[in-house]
């Protein structure tokens, strides 16, 4: 009774809401908040429960144009009813069609509709006419995942235009953001044990000036998921806890490998398997001096978080930059005369997604047929200037060339420029020639 009328009066209430949506090969997590309360809420799939997992698989009713998602999915793929439909998002990205009972489907139209009968458990707290943003996270989030997730966004019809895409780690970095400072005053520390064991490290260093954030992982993949033995005799037990001693003093080695030599304020365990209680030695190792925190919705919460700090940037978050795998690692610009004085013109700046990083404008070339890019980088390498030369530019007097320019990155540390001669006016025609060079910051 009191939940439906928290439920009805969120919904009256019509405040605009941020939204996480952690996309995973296995289960799926939908996290919420208002953009004024910042209280961020995850969605049971179980009414009344804390089961935040929302298994990412399909199934199709044997005969019937009929589909179910998630635990209903597995249930009537149980009941032998059905046919299922796993690994959603590798489909997608490979986009082989998927064949079931000889009618062939696009994978992205799957995954599609996976997303939006999922979001259903969302619209039971609020209205989805309620988002203002959403952020998907998704374990790596490749040249060929972003094009997925577009073509998802695409299909799902949604009221806002603010639909953002980001990595799990850069997850983590906008939920440590979000916590209490002394929770990350040193290293943290997650160990996923959602498949095989990954760690990622996150650091930050105070030398710099917005402090630079780092993020590292880890894949342990000798240590998978283990079924552990189940039975009441004793030979069955003596054969579990074998099993969990196992298990436990490879994680041990894992964890010491990981941090012994750096300073640690917190730890998460994030995952299913460390739900069988079978981390003892390595637990008293983890708990030395540092605080240690186990569930599994961080990475929805933090694209929660990190939504929010897309549309209202947070003080906090001016003072960091992070810089994870698929960002650009330093600030990219050119030396200018501007009213007669040098100055700094920025083009790219460091922290960006590299396949959002883009820009457009023009310049007057004071002289030759040379352009120079300044390239700082902000992970401590030494500051640069890349040379581009424009071969066969007409000679002119000194600043009757104007140039249009696009600038857009090509990987994570290639830039694109695409120039244009624009020649100057009636005095001096545009020759029509064009360059497209490429240089590695």
């Amino acid at each position: 009774m009191f939940a439906g009328v928290k439920e009805q009066t969120e919904k009256k209430n019509g405040k605009k809401i941020a939204v996480g949506y952690d996309l995973g090969s296995v289960a799926s997590q939908i996290s919420y908040c208002t953009l004024e309360e910042q209280r961020v809420e995850t969605v049971s799939s179980v009414a009344g429960t804390e089961q935040y997992n929302i298994p990412t698989v399909l199934c199709k009713r044997r005969g019937v144009n009929q589909w179910f998602y998630g635990k209903e999915a597995l249930k009537y793929e149980r009941e032998e009813d059905g046919i299922l439909v796993g690994d959603l998002v590798e489909l997608a990205k490979r986009g082989e069609e998927v064949v079931v009972e000889t009618e062939s489907y696009d994978p992205a139209a799957l995954l599609t509709l996976y997303v939006k009968r999922s979001l259903s458990l969302l619209s039971l707290h609020v209205s989805l006419s309620q988002i203002e943003v959403m952020m998907f996270t998704v374990e790596e989030l490749t040249p060929e995942m972003v094009d997925v997730l577009s073509k998802v966004v695409a299909g799902l019809s949604l009221q806002t235009k603010k639909v953002l895409f980001q990595s799990r780690a850069e997850s983590f970095y906008y939920y440590m953001l979000y916590q209490p400072k002394e929770l990350w005053q040193n290293q943290v520390m997650i160990f996923d044990y959602s498949r095989e064991m990954k760690s990622i490290c996150l650091e930050c260093n105070p030398m710099t000036t917005p402090q630079v954030v780092l993020i590292n992982s880890n894949i342990y993949p000798d240590m998978e998921r283990v079924t552990f033995v189940r039975g009441e005799s004793p030979e069955a037990e003596e054969e579990r806890e074998q099993q969990e001693k196992e298990l436990d003093e490879k994680f041990l080695q894992i964890a010491r490998a990981e941090m012994e030599g750096s300073i640690f304020s917190t730890v998460y365990l994030l995952g299913d398997g460390f739900k069988e209680g079978w981390a003892r030695e390595s637990l008293r190792y983890l708990c030395r001096n540092r605080r240690v925190f186990q569930g599994n919705n961080l990475y929805s919460k933090g694209a929660c978080y990190g939504a929010i700090e897309r549309v209202s940037p947070s003080g906090e978050g001016k003072k960091y930059v992070y810089l994870g795998a698929d960002k650009l690692k330093s600030n990219v610009g050119m030396k200018v005369e501007r009213r007669g004085e040098d100055s700094y013109f920025a083009i790219l700046d460091a922290g960006q997604n590299w396949y959002e990083a883009a820009a457009d404008f023009e310049v007057i070339l004071r002289k030759g047929n040379s352009l120079f890019f300044h390239i700082t980088p902000l992970t401590g390498e030494n500051i640069t200037d890349k040379k581009i030369e424009l071969e066969g530019l007409p000679e002119r007097p000194p600043c009757t060339t104007r140039l249009k320019i696009h600038v857009e990155m090509e990987s994570v540390n290639q830039v694109t420029a695409t120039i244009e001669d624009m020649g100057f006016g009636e005095f001096f025609p545009s020759s029509g020639k064009g360059w497209r060079k490429t240089i590695t910051v």
